[in-house]
């Protein structure tokens, strides 16, 4: 009878290159920037826990990771590296999705992620969504000038008013991605390797005919907004763009100057002005290209003057209630059965 041995478990150093190689890369397919957040993630996890259990990162076993352990590395992104909570849980999310991992391919510590899959997110208050009226708005995208830079960067601003595209989305935009004949609209390719189109006015239609006509070196695989090198821009290039055009502005719409504007603060603008404007939920959804529709009932919160609108059409408590009175006759027989 031969002694039957049951397989070594893997060792942790192993389960981590895993995780990337096999896990993120080969099965879900995830795009650089979120192999980059989980990489950050675990990089900062891996040199806390050398540091507590005085061991290398190549050295450390899945049983080492325990509640107390994530706890302290937690406290440590907020009070030492002051993380913002939300920053915090997402550094926990990635050790959650990665110990979840683990936890399948080494049985024998089950017990152990279980207990630190069992840690919960931290509640925070999420700020009331900042968004431009629309005289605030149209004072950002203001007029192309006559340079080139002051075109590409009203084409950018019209662009990312028009899409309400994420800024990683509307530097990702290629010169193929634009669709300017028949349903004009644009290709955004978004989170997670998501795409979603988007339908474009005929201003902004025109106006990209004429930059696309203005710059004929453009290649179909070329970005539709370059910088000067003929590169993608950059998001730093994006705020700093958008900066001096809310400079701008303020001088005609002074309330501007009190305002944190963002290239994100665009597509909450976006949001709401189709909001304000009767499209439902789900098409706004589909626009901005939210997987949860939680995410876009954020804005109804937003809107004061919706719930204004909607508070004038209820009765004041000290208001008298008048009795109903049937409209025609019909109603009066129908109200007597």
């Amino acid at each position: 009878m031969r002694n039957s041995t049951a397989p070594k478990p893997p060792s942790f150093a192993s389960l981590v290159q895993q995780f990337f190689t096999d896990y993120l890369v080969a099965q879900r397919a995830v795009s650089p920037r979120t192999v980059a957040c989980y990489r950050d993630a675990l990089m900062l996890f891996l040199a806390f826990a050398g540091g507590k259990l005085h061991k290398a990162p190549t050295a450390l076993l899945l049983v080492d990771i325990q509640p107390d352990l994530i706890l302290a590395f937690l406290d440590h992104l907020e009070h030492d590296r002051h993380n913002s909570i939300r920053s915090r849980n997402l550094r926990l999310s990635a050790l959650r999705t990665f110990l979840k991992f683990a936890g399948r391919r080494d049985v024998e510590s089950l017990h152990v992620v279980e207990r630190a899959m069992a840690l919960p997110m931290k509640r925070f208050e999420r700020p009331m969504l900042g968004f431009l009226t629309r005289e605030e708005m149209l004072a950002v995208l203001g007029q192309p000038g006559s340079t080139w830079p002051s075109r590409r960067d009203h084409l950018l601003l019209v662009m990312l008013y028009n899409s309400g595209a994420r800024v990683s989305e509307i530097i990702g935009v290629r010169v193929v991605d634009v669709v300017l004949d028949g349903a004009a609209c644009v290709h955004l390719h978004g989170k997670g390797r998501k795409q979603r189109s988007v339908p474009l006015w005929k201003t902004t239609v025109l106006e990209i005919r004429a930059w696309l006509r203005a710059n004929p070196q453009l290649g179909p695989q070329a970005a539709l907004l370059p910088n000067r090198d003929g590169h993608a821009m950059t998001r730093c290039n994006v705020a700093q763009r958008l900066e001096l055009a809310v400079v701008r502005a303020a001088a005609s719409q002074p309330s501007l100057a009190k305002k944190q504007v963002s290239p994100h603060t665009l597509r909450h603008t976006t949001a709401m002005h189709l909001l304000q404007s009767g499209v439902p939920f789900n098409v706004i959804a589909l626009w901005l290209g939210h997987e949860s529709p939680n995410t876009t009932h954020r804005y109804v919160e937003a809107d004061l003057g919706m719930k204004e609108r909607a508070l004038a059409r209820l009765e004041a408590p000290d208001t008298k209630m008048r009795p109903f009175r049937p409209s025609d006759s019909l109603m009066r027989f129908l109200q007597t059965l």
